[in-house]
């Protein structure tokens, strides 16, 4: 939250202002009332009776101000003005560097997290996900279970990254929040309907939850009003030579989503790569603390040792930069393309296929051979990051976690 907007927030500056309000009118109806007595006589009850029905009735005007004021301001921030959005996650190390931007992030109205299969099992995801919610003391936030599993592989999990706990080792508090009763994807469904064309969806890990919605309800797709997608590259990947680890890890639902025909954003190893939070950003962020400052510098400091072990100056900020995308799209370069996920090759199930130039040649058979006979235009169906302002992004994330 901005410091600037807390005493505001809290509802101090209001009530300072109202008791000065309320102060001046004091000594005004002191000053009417003293100015009634010096000009009325015995038979000018009715007068001073008309000012004390005015001055009750100026109290109880005030009263319902005070009340529907309250009742405003009592709203947070990012509801009132922030790009609604529902983070779906699968609660990791850079997961939770990215949710905490996100909850702190006042451009980003958090609708709801919804909670995948990927760095860890469904249910150590979970758990971290109420435990970084309460941390951030914001259990007014629903907080669901989705998919179990990928759709038809085996889940691949990262406790070599992440730690065991997929959040460095670091053991969080229990959690004082408590998990929604609805399931994940019919949780999306649900906020999508209820705000048509305003909802951002920003999934950050496998795709999973987010394509069992579009299967149990394809209406949804113009409903939504953006998806701003961590994941693939067109560059090569980090599980192999060819995938990107969320896609790896569901190539399938990634499928469903690249091809649903709704506003996408890949937000992938191409950018991920190139912002790298290192040493210089850990001293930034042990200048200031407070339970969420010292919980990411922890998570940070645990990535930035193993990145340094196999050769990096840091490490990549893939999941919060996809949040910072949609905090901010002008920080990265990301022109049109389509996009395709194979999902049958021996070396390159999970790769994201990027058409670059927009168009296809068109083979037609004849007799024992096909010929070329022209082009045909291929229609993007994303959005892919190709560039960012790594510089501005990390700063971006670190003033966001001390609460500047």
């Amino acid at each position: 939250m901005n410091a600037s907007l807390r005493p505001i927030l809290s509802g101090g500056l209001f009530l300072e202002r109202g008791a000065a309000c309320c102060s001046c009118s004091g000594v005004t109806d002191r000053e009417s009332a003293k100015e009634a007595r010096s000009f009325s006589h015995p038979r000018s009850t009715r007068s001073r009776t008309s000012v004390g029905s005015l001055s009750a009735a100026g109290r109880k005007f005030g009263f319902l101000f005070l009340l529907l004021f309250l009742s405003v301001i009592h709203v947070s921030p990012a509801a009132a003005s922030g790009k609604k959005i529902i983070f779906d996650t699968d609660p990791g190390t850079d997961d939770a560097m990215a949710l905490m931007l996100a909850l702190h992030s006042p451009e980003l109205d958090v609708r709801a997290i919804t909670v995948v299969p990927g760095n860890t099992t469904a249910k150590q995801g979970l758990e971290n996900a109420l435990r970084m919610v309460s941390l951030a003391n914001r259990c007014d936030t629903p907080v669901a279970a989705g998919a179990q599993h990928p759709l038809f592989q085996k889940l691949i999990t990262a406790e070599f990254w992440d730690g065991k706990n997929g959040l460095a080792n670091i053991e969080l508090p229990p959690s004082k929040c408590k998990v929604d009763a609805r399931f994940g994807p019919d949780l999306i469904i649900e906020l999508v309907r209820g705000a048509p064309h305003e909802i951002t969806l920003v999934p950050v890990g496998p795709p999973t939850n987010i394509a069992l919605a579009l299967q149990k309800d394809p209406s949804i797709v113009p409903l939504v009003k953006e998806v701003i997608l961590m994941g693939g590259s067109i560059k090569g990947g980090n599980v192999n030579a060819a995938a990107e680890a969320n896609i790896y890890n569901d190539p399938e639902a990634a499928q469903i989503v690249f091809q649903a025909g709704w506003p996408l954003t890949m937000v992938g190893l191409d950018v991920g790569d190139k912002t790298l939070l290192g040493r210089k950003h850990l001293e930034q962020l042990a200048r200031t603390h407070g339970p969420v400052n010292d919980f990411i510098y922890s998570v940070a400091k645990f990535f930035v040792d193993l990145s340094e072990k196999f050769g990096s100056d840091g490490t990549p900020m893939y999941d919060p930069l996809a949040v910072g995308v949609a905090v901010d799209a002008n920080l990265v370069t990301a022109p049109l393309m389509h996009v395709d996920v194979e999902a049958r090759g021996e070396f390159t199930r999970g790769e994201t296929v990027a058409n670059r130039r927009g168009e296809i040649e068109r083979n037609v058979l004849h007799g024992d051979r096909y010929i070329i006979e022209g082009l045909d235009k291929v229609q993007p169906n994303a959005k892919v990051c190709i560039d960012v302002q790594a510089d501005r992004f990390l700063q971006l994330f670190v003033s966001r976690i001390q609460g500047k």
